[in-house]
């Protein structure tokens, strides 16, 4: 089986590839989202270390139960035949209402089927005020037309 667009990536794959995750993500579906990565994958997320597509479905599970309110935007930063490097930006609250913008790169590696089999995630959290929020979307996908990172200079 493989995962459309595959590597070699042109300029125009890789942006979509990009697209796919963020609009993925923005689902805070773990299963969803554990499906676009090898059955082995390997990630490197802040501190933690996982293996195995049932390891990234427990994270992400974990992840969306604490970032609540979750928005994501990703652009592409840079590509290669079967990589590409991500900086993202997004946004989120905890169960006490406190916002939080994260910003960071991810590094990510596919196998030749286009499913991710490798993803280094260096991320920074900064605390902001409700009113500093700038992803105001409803839940799910960006919708086309909002601005991306460069645009709101993130």
């Amino acid at each position: 089986m493989t995962r459309a667009p595959i590597p070699p990536y042109s300029h125009e794959d890789a942006v979509r590839k990009v697209r796919m995750a963020e609009d993925a993500w923005n689902t805070r579906d773990p299963e969803r989202v554990s499906l676009a990565y090898t059955p082995e994958t390997r990630w490197r997320n802040r501190s933690e270390f996982l293996t195995g597509r049932d390891e990234v479905q427990a994270f992400l599970i974990r992840k969306w139960e604490r970032e609540l309110d979750y928005r994501l935007i990703k652009e592409i930063w840079a590509h290669d035949a079967n990589r590409i490097a991500v900086r993202f930006c997004y946004e989120c609250h905890d169960a006490a209402g406190q916002w939080y913008r994260a910003y960071g790169n991810e590094n990510w590696e596919f196998d030749a089927g286009g499913y991710m089999a490798m993803r280094h995630a260096s991320i920074n959290d900064v605390r902001i005020d409700g009113a500093e929020r700038l992803f105001h979307w409803a839940p799910g996908p960006r919708p086309s037309g909002h601005p991306g990172l460069t645009e709101l200079a993130l």
